[in-house]
């Protein structure tokens, strides 16, 4: 399944009083592994930046001078995105200003979901944890992701730490390791053919610790069972 995890900032919080894109981050991830590809842009926005939005993402107008404009990227962002799944936290925020900014180049397709899908992990937060704080920062903090380094919110970390919340968040895993780090780190050269899968000999006998249920750890199991028969069928009976 191919995944981006995306993040915008913006010159302030609302479309509706002409806030702007002035970053785009996107990281790729192709079954639950980074590839390594990315998006990564920064935007001339032709307007001024919110002194609160600039204080969140260290952003200033000056930086920005001779940076390209959104229809001057619109291409190459599409074509990133294009058929992938769409991993945004907030995503009415991000899709709503990727939207206006189509919109206001009278694009064909102005419509997010006419180019991919998109999934919003504020909304699978709020599901996995009712009623806690599941800011992206809560989040970090409730999977153990570091986010020591970032000092101020921008598009590509801020990707790059969903990423890994995602992942926490849906399966247990946050490591994002690529192939050739996975090589570098048990000393193999990254620009050799691919490792083997270990193997080992098929006949050889296996020795295996077995714990056997005890009498009131079986009957518990059995009543247990019987539970589940009252409600409808049990899988766990082979009979």
């Amino acid at each position: 399944m191919r995944q981006i995890i995306l993040d915008t900032e913006t010159t302030g919080l609302s479309t509706s009083q002409g806030h702007r894109i002035i970053e785009i981050g996107c990281i790729e991830m192709v079954n639950r592994r980074l590839t390594g590809r990315e998006f990564h842009r920064f935007l001339n926005p032709d307007r001024d930046i919110d002194e609160g939005a600039e204080a969140v993402h260290g952003i200033s107008r000056e930086q920005l001078e001779t940076e390209p404009r959104f229809p001057e990227v619109v291409d190459e962002f599409l074509a990133f995105v294009k058929d992938a799944e769409l991993v945004i936290h907030n995503a009415d925020f991000d899709v709503g200003f990727l939207e206006h900014e189509l919109r206001l180049m009278k694009h064909a397709q102005p419509k997010i979901t006419d180019h991919c899908m998109v999934l919003d992990t504020l909304t699978l937060a709020r599901e996995i944890h009712p009623g806690q704080r599941n800011s992206l920062d809560a989040l970090c903090k409730r999977y153990e992701v570091d986010a020591s380094k970032r000092d101020v919110h921008g598009a590509l970390i801020d990707s790059e730490l969903l990423a890994r919340v995602y992942l926490a968040m849906t399966g247990g895993q946050s490591s994002l390791l690529l192939d050739e780090e996975v090589g570098a780190a048990i000393g193999r050269d990254p620009e050799s053919q691919p490792m083997a899968a270990p193997t080992r000999d098929l006949a050889a006998p296996v020795n295996l610790k077995v714990i056997k249920a005890t009498e009131a750890e079986a009957a518990a199991h059995e009543a247990m069972l019987e539970k589940i028969r009252q409600s409808g069928a049990c899988v766990w009976d082979f009979d």
